[in-house]
């Protein structure tokens, strides 16, 4: 079952204010991420030209970073893939570290192998896919 949007809302707040208050170093525990780990991609608001940041799941695929465009299986896109499409060189800070990279759609043979390693971590990810109406992007950010 997939808790309620709030939920979600309300985790990732704490989860963002902890990770800034401890520079990186902490984040809130979740047993149930299995092999992902949390990045926080930095992206530029693609109306309001504001810098935005955004706690995301990611898995290592090489040199590469991937991320879901899941946003709970709800049936719109999330905002940082927006401002990807609109602007695809971002940063990402894991742990304090900043790395640039640029972000693409991943090919239809990269994304379900790629969104099944995410499934097999978090099983609600299946559910998510099983939820939404439309296509799921799974996002490759590689280095710039």
């Amino acid at each position: 079952m997939i808790p309620p949007r709030w939920f979600f809302r309300v985790i990732w707040a704490i989860d963002n204010t902890v990770s800034r208050a401890s520079g990186g170093r902490l984040s809130v525990p979740n047993g149930s991420r299995g092999t992902l780990r949390t990045l926080f991609l930095h992206t530029i608001g693609r109306t309001t030209g504001r810098p935005r940041r955004n706690g995301l799941y990611s898995v290592e695929d090489g040199a590469n970073l991937v991320v879901v465009a899941s946003n709970a299986g709800e049936d719109v896109d999330p905002a940082w893939w927006c401002n990807l499409q609109a602007q695809p060189d971002a940063d990402v800070e894991i742990r304090s570290a900043m790395r640039p990279v640029r972000a693409r759609l991943a090919t239809p043979a990269e994304a379900g192998p790629l969104y099944e390693r995410f499934a097999a971590a978090i099983p609600t990810y299946a559910e998510y896919r099983e939820r939404a109406s439309r296509p799921i992007p799974v996002v490759i950010l590689e280095p710039r």
